[in-house]
């Protein structure tokens, strides 16, 4: 079969287009016919596929989000309407899927793999969170990092100008990844993330003894997964004697334009999908860390729990000065 697809499932990233763009050139020019699955998994299901050409992605390389949508479907947590998204990939003659999302994207994967005989997927990790295990890099996190750091600093100045504690709540779902290279690269005074643990009074003495030499505001990023914020917001006033507010970047953090780096990671991942399928890969996820990319079976990838690099908890350590 030289029929390839393309679905994007779970929460939307920024560099999604840009793999977009790549999987219908490269696939074109390695004598495939590319297709794009409008609405991910749901899609598959409702048959809401389409040949997909030069046309389709001219001119989105640089937008946030995917042109070819995505969703979560409980629906394909069904087997009945799994066969019926396999039977509508062989109705296209579709031999290869790749699909762009997070582990859950990836046991999605695995299972239409399992129940299907003629058919290969690959995985591209595709997350802000970075929470996938066996990959040090996913999709759209560069772009998301980038977000918040500009957040960081705008907020930084009204800090300063007022006097003020800011508690910026960022994004990660259970992982602390975005939350602690945020903070350590925005020269934040406090980072509170699931990964390390903390006492809010470690803080008291240190940040007293800097309001004494001369400090008038704080930043504290603290990860969506700790469900603090306001009582954290609530300390620096009650304890440190200082103003405070929230921020919650939210949905602002998955958009936007994406970076240099998210778009040549999206190629990459691309590439080393479609070559791999090629090459006869059944059912992989595509993984990146220092050695380079490799093809690792869904089972250490969708069924293992992702752990932040020892080197940068290491760094996060460092938050939370004793006197």
């Amino acid at each position: 079969m030289k029929n390839i697809a393309i679905l994007c499932s779970g929460g939307d990233v920024s560099g999604m287009n840009a793999a977009l763009k790549r999987f219908v050139e490269y696939s074109i020019g390695k004598g495939l016919t590319p297709y794009f699955v409008n609405n991910g998994f749901e899609g598959l299901i409702d048959n809401n596929i389409y040949k997909a050409g030069y046309r389709d992605v001219a001119g989105i390389i640089s937008r946030g989000g995917t042109k070819i949508r995505s969703s979560r479907s409980k629906r394909f947590m069904e087997q009945s309407y799994r066969k019926q998204a396999l039977d509508n990939l062989k109705a296209h003659n579709i031999g290869y899927l790749v699909v762009l999302g997070g582990d859950g994207s990836f046991k999605g994967m695995q299972a239409l793999s399992d129940e299907s005989e003629g058919l290969s997927f690959a995985g591209i990790p595709a997350t802000i969170d970075n929470d996938i295990a066996g990959t040090e890099y996913c999709l759209g996190v560069d772009t998301a990092l980038n977000v918040i750091k500009y957040a960081i600093d705008s907020i930084r100045d009204t800090a300063s100008s007022f006097s003020r504690a800011f508690v910026i709540e960022a994004m990660g779902r259970e992982c602390g990844y975005l939350a602690l290279v945020s903070a350590l690269t925005s020269g934040a005074e406090m980072c509170l993330i699931p990964e390390i643990p903390y006492e809010l009074n470690d803080y008291k003495s240190c940040f007293k003894k800097q309001i004494q030499e001369g400090r008038e505001y704080f930043i504290a990023v603290v990860s969506e997964a700790m469900k603090n914020s306001e009582d954290v917001a609530q300390w620096f006033e009650e304890e440190i004697g200082i103003e405070s507010r929230i921020t919650v970047l939210g949905h602002m953090q998955r958009g936007g334009n994406p970076t240099v780096y998210d778009r040549l990671m999206a190629f990459d991942f691309v590439t080393q999908a479609i070559d791999g399928l090629l090459e006869g890969n059944k059912s992989s996820v595509i993984c990146y860390n220092k050695s380079g990319f490799n093809h690792k079976d869904i089972e250490d990838v969708a069924f293992k729990k992702y752990e932040i690099n020892a080197e940068l908890l290491k760094l996060g350590m460092e938050f939370g000065c004793h006197i």
